[in-house]
Order: C-alpha cells, then sequence, then structure tokens
C-alpha cells in the first residue's frame, strides 16, 4: 500500500489532495461527539437512505442517523479514489472511516459509489432495499449539491451557475493569500441569462429527488409512515442576492414546491411526508464557492463564536425529529427550521454591523479567522487536531465493501 507525507496544496478554497488519516480523525470525532444525551439505539433500527453521504450536512446526516437514531441502509455519493498523482477525495477516505464506524457499531450500512442522478443507481438502491433490508424504507434524507445532471429520459445535460437575478450584483468576499492571512475583496457576478435559471432549477431543484421516491413507490419500496427530507439553506440578507434571490435560490423554491407535491402524494399512498429542512450556515466545500458566503460564515462566527450550530448538531436535532424524539413542527412553508439560531433578529444586526465595517485591515478584528482557515482545511482532512501531518500515510484505501 503507497505511503507518503502529505502536504496541503491547494488553489484558492479548493485543495488537490486529501488527507486519509486526517479524514478518518474527523470522522471519529465527529461520531464521538453525536449521541448527546439520548441512550443508545439498540437492535434493528429503522432503514433509511442518505443520497449525498460523504460531505457536509449529508455524512452529518449519515453519523447522526447512525450513531443517534440506530439506521441502517443505504448511503450514495460520488467519490473518486486514489490514482498515481492523487489521493482519493476527502469523501472517499470519510465513507471508508463511516463504514469502519458503523460496522464496529453493528449498524448494516452499505455505501454506493455512483452517480445519484442515474436510473441505475435508482435501481441498484432499489434492488439493495429489497434484497437485505426487507423490501421497506424508512426514511430518505436528500443532500445533494452538484455542478450538472444528466436527464435520463432525454441525455440533456444541464448545468447550474451561481448568479443573481435581474441585474449584477456586488458583494464583499473573503480570500486567503498563501501565508493564511484574510483579505476582503469585492467581487461583481453578471446575471443570469438565457435559460441560466431553468438550468440551474433542473440540477438543483427537486427533479431528481422527486424521481427516487417515484422509483422506490413503483417498487413497493416505501414503508407506512415513509418520511424523506430535502436538506436546504435560505441565509441572511445579507447573502440574498447571490443566494436565496438568485439561480440558486430559485432552485430551492422548486425543492420546496417539490416537497409540498410529494407530501400530498405520500399522505394518500403510505401516510408519509415530504419535508424540506433549512439548516445553517457551515463551511461545507459546496458553500465555499459562493461569492460572500465565506465572509458571511467568518463574521456570523465572530459574532457567536461556540453558539455556531455545527452541522453534525443541526441533524441529530433533525433525526429526533424524524424519528418522533421530538415533535416534527413545521413553518407555515411546511419547512423544518434548523436555522433559527443563525437568523435571530439581534444576531444578523450584529453580523451586518461588522460585515459593513469589514476590510482587509480590520477582518481579524471581526472575524473569526483561525477557525474559518482551519473549517476549511479540515474539509480535507488538514489541521485536525491529534493528526500526526509529517508522518507518512497510506493513500490507497479501499472502498468499503459489503457481503450479500
Amino acid at each position: 500500500m503507497t505511503e507518503r507525507v502529505i502536504t496541503p496544496r491547494h488553489r484558492g478554497f479548493l485543495f488537490l489532495d486529501s488527507h486519509p488519516a486526517g479524514c478518518r480523525r474527523l470522522v471519529e470525532d465527529m461520531w464521538q461527539a453525536t449521541l448527546g444525551p439520548a441512550a443508545p439505539p439498540t437492535g434493528d433500527g429503522p432503514v433509511a437512505l442518505v443520497i449525498g453521504s460523504s460531505a457536509g450536512y449529508g455524512l452529518a446526516a449519515t453519523l447522526a442517523g447512525l450513531r443517534r437514531a440506530g439506521i441502517r441502509g443505504i448511503g450514495v455519493c460520488f467519490e473518486k479514489g486514489p490514482s498515481e498523482r492523487r489521493t482519493a477525495t476527502a469523501g472517499w477516505y470519510r465513507t471508508a472511516a463511516t463504514a469502519e464506524l458503523a460496522a464496529q457499531a453493528g449498524r448494516d450500512m452499505v455505501f454506493l459509489n455512483g452517480d445519484a442522478f442515474a436510473d441505475e443507481m435508482k435501481e441498484q438502491v432499489a434492488d439493495l432495499l429489497k434484497q437485505r433490508f426487507g423490501g421497506r424504507l424508512d426514511h430518505l434524507i436528500y443532500s445533494v449539491a452538484a455542478p450538472r445532471r444528466t436527464d435520463p429520459d432525454t441525455g440533456t445535460l444541464y448545468a447550474s451557475v451561481l448568479k443573481p437575478i435581474g441585474q449584477a450584483h456586488r458583494t464583499k468576499t473573503l480570500v486567503f493569500d498563501d501565508q493564511g492571512a484574510g483579505e476582503v475583496k469585492e467581487v461583481e457576478t453578471q446575471p443570469a441569462a438565457g435559460d441560466d435559471i431553468e438550468q440551474t432549477v433542473a440540477v438543483m431543484g427537486g427533479a431528481d429527488w422527486e424521481r427516487w421516491i417515484d422509483h422506490l413507490a413503483d417498487r413497493g419500496l416505501l414503508a407506512d409512515g415513509f418520511t424523506t427530507a430535502a436538506l436546504s439553506y435560505i441565509g441572511s440578507p445579507l447573502t440574498a442576492a447571490i443566494y436565496r434571490h438568485g439561480t440558486i435560490g430559485a432552485a430551492k423554491a422548486h425543492l420546496e414546491a417539490t416537497a409540498r407535491t410529494l407530501t400530498e402524494r405520500l399522505e394518500k399512498l403510505v401516510g408519509g411526508r415530504a419535508i424540506t429542512s433549512v439548516n445553517g450556515a457551515a463551511v461545507t466545500q459546496s458553500s465555499t464557492a459562493i461569492p460572500g458566503i465565506a465572509l458571511y460564515v467568518g463574521l456570523l462566527r465572530g459574532v457567536l463564536g461556540e453558539g455556531l450550530v455545527p452541522p453534525l448538531a443541526q441533524l441529530t436535532d433533525l433525526w429526533d425529529r424524524l424519528t418522533g424524539a421530538r415533535p416534527l413542527d413545521l413553518d407555515d412553508d411546511g419547512r423544518v427550521r434548523l436555522d433559527t439560531w443563525e437568523l435571530a433578529p439581534d444576531v444578523q444586526t450584529a453580523v451586518a454591523e461588522r460585515w459593513q465595517a469589514a476590510t482587509t485591515d480590520t477582518i481579524a478584528q471581526l472575524a473569526d479567522l483561525d477557525w474559518f482557515h482551519g473549517e476549511v482545511q479540515r474539509l480535507y482532512g488538514f489541521a485536525v487536531p491529534g493528526v500526526d501531518y509529517t508522518a507518512p500515510v497510506a493513500t490507497d484505501v479501499p472502498w468499503p465493501r459489503h457481503t450479500p
């Protein structure tokens, strides 16, 4: 097995390699932090499918589901394995660690690597549910962030874009120089044109989520009381022009409309429900690509400190609601709101004041730059406490196998 010392090399927020030991330790730390006050689940838990299980909120959903709710089932993600020139993606290593922890806990969790948008993956999942998990699915968590999607019916390739709608938008953004010092710059993003909105909705809206539900329902795999949750975000007025009121926001609105349509059908079919879960801000591989989000999250952490609720805690809360440990309270638009801590008026007022004052000279006093810079590195397995980054590490970690 190939071993080498891996040092972080990156272009902006995008790292070229991932650290296997760091990814593993990060997953182990999340596992240990998950349980909280609930007793460890025993016996056969509910059968769950997590689509987008290897990163961000999807990873948190998988770990919290295994540890808190005692789920068994399937995780689906799309990751690249190691090559001669590159390590595997961080999600590859995180999935390997998650599978090992699940097995140690006696949880039957299978991880499939492939295109979640493809009907072939849907059929593979359906077959596995039928053969291995009794043919009944209790929960489906949908957490997919992707740049492109091919429509299985037409073969059309759609591409999502991060653009405002109506007019160009100029915003502050946060970048780091080669020494890790934060700089505040301004960037301008041109508005959506042509079919940008339709393309983004086709990728990031509810079409694929609905297709998953249709496929599994047609196979008779939805259990009585089946629930499904698509993970979403609203965010601050400071980022609304590029996010909630932009092309991605149009996709999120479509996702929420899809939830309402699905609920009407699921109620009649199995007494089930579809919801969107509006999560709070976090540092993820997807969010760092959005102009202004890095600055906003750094300032939010500067205001809240340890009061910033991590994805793991949010998804633990969601599982408690889905499994009946807590009431599944919804807002007027049928959404679970896990972002109230972020959008509290006093918090948003404080962040807005810091946003206005933020310059390269002042940013170190206004935002928690060390935390944010560390969070970006930890997305790829670096800057994880307890890991010796001077030691050679094996990079050829295999994808977790499952026995029939």
